[in-house]
C-alpha cells in the first residue's frame, strides 16, 4: 500500500519483506529537489531492511544522485531501470533477473517435422524462441512458430529441458522443448527479416541429416519415445490467475 509521510512529499510504499519503494510518479524532476527528499527518506528509514527506486528513462538524469548515495543497479529493460540501497547490511535482497527462457517445439505430422533455417543458425533446427514478458510457456510456444514457420499449434507436453549458464550477455538460458500439435499444414513465414526457410522434413531425414545439429537430434528422438510432462489446467493457488501453467 502506497502512504505519505510528514518528512517526504514523495509517495512510498511498504513491501511484505520490510522494504520500502519511492513511487517515481511523485519523483521530483529537479534533482536538487530531489536530493532534500532523498535523504529525508534516508534518514527517516533506517530501520528498513531496503529501499528501492524504479526510475523511467524520462528520469535517468537521477541516476548519479542516486549512486552518490550508495544506491546501486539490480535491474532495467527498455524503458526504467530499478536501483537499491541497503540500510541494513545483511538484508536479504532478491535476485536480479540471472535468466533467458526460450521454447522450442516437435511438431510432427504424418511422420513429417516442422524445421526451420536462420539467417545467424544456418542448420536446420526446430521452430522457437525466447520467451516475452508475462507470456506463458505454451503462449511463447505458439507465437514463436507461427511467426517462423504460419503454422498454428496446440502444445503437447514439455520433452525436453536445457541449460545452459553462460549464455546471451553472460546470463544463463533456460530452453524448454515442447512436443505440439500441427492445427494447420502450409506453410508461410512471417518472420522473414530472420527466417530464410521452413519447411515439412521426413524424421528419419532429419536424423539423418548433417545439416542437423546432433542436440536438435536427440530432442526429436526423445520426444518421440517419450510422453513427457503435460500442462494441466486446474487453479491450485485459488486465485483469479489465469495464465497460470502447470506441467506434470
Amino acid at each position: 500500500m502506497t502512504e505519505r509521510y510528514n518528512f517526504t512529499s514523495i509517495n512510498l510504499t511498504k513491501d511484505k519483506y520490510d522494504g520500502i519503494t519511492l513511487d517515481n510518479a511523485s519523483i521530483p524532476n529537479d534533482v536538487n529537489a530531489f536530493e532534500k527528499e532523498l535523504i529525508n527518506i534516508i534518514e527517516n528509514t533506517k530501520d528498513k531492511k531496503l529501499l528501492w527506486v524504479k526510475l523511467p528513462i524520462e528520469k535517468s538524469h537521477m541516476i548519479p544522485l542516486l549512486s552518490k548515495y550508495k544506491f546501486v543497479f539490480h535491474h532495467c529493460n527498455e524503458t526504467d531501470i530499478t536501483m537499491f540501497k541497503k540500510p541494513i547490511n545483511n538484508s536479504i535482497m532478491p535476485p536480479a533477473v540471472n535468466h533467458t527462457i526460450g521454447v522450442g517445439a516437435v511438431v510432427i505430422d504424418d511422420h513429417k517435422l516442422l524445421v526451420i533455417k536462420s539467417r545467424i543458425w544456418r542448420k536446420y533446427s526446430l521452430p522457437g524462441g525466447h520467451i516475452n514478458d508475462k507470456e506463458t510457456i505454451s503462449q511463447a510456444l505458439q507465437r514463436e512458430v507461427l511467426e517462423e514457420t504460419g503454422i498454428k499449434i496446440e502444445l503437447d507436453s514439455i520433452v525436453s529441458l536445457g541449460h545452459f549458464p553462460q549464455f546471451q550477455f553472460e546470463k544463463a538460458n533456460m530452453y524448454i522443448v515442447c512436443s505440439a500439435k500441427a492445427l494447420s499444414k502450409e506453410i508461410s513465414i512471417v518472420d522473414s527479416h530472420e527466417i530464410i526457410e521452413a519447411k515439412w522434413m521426413d524424421v528419419d531425414e532429419y536424423l539423418n541429416c548433417e545439416d542437423v545439429h546432433i542436440y536438435n537430434k536427440h530432442i526429436v528422438k526423445t520426444a518421440l519415445k517419450n510422453k513427457g510432462l503435460k500442462l494441466e489446467n486446474y487453479n491450485y493457488f485459488g486465485n483469479s490467475e489465469s495464465n497460470l501453467e502447470y506441467y506434470f
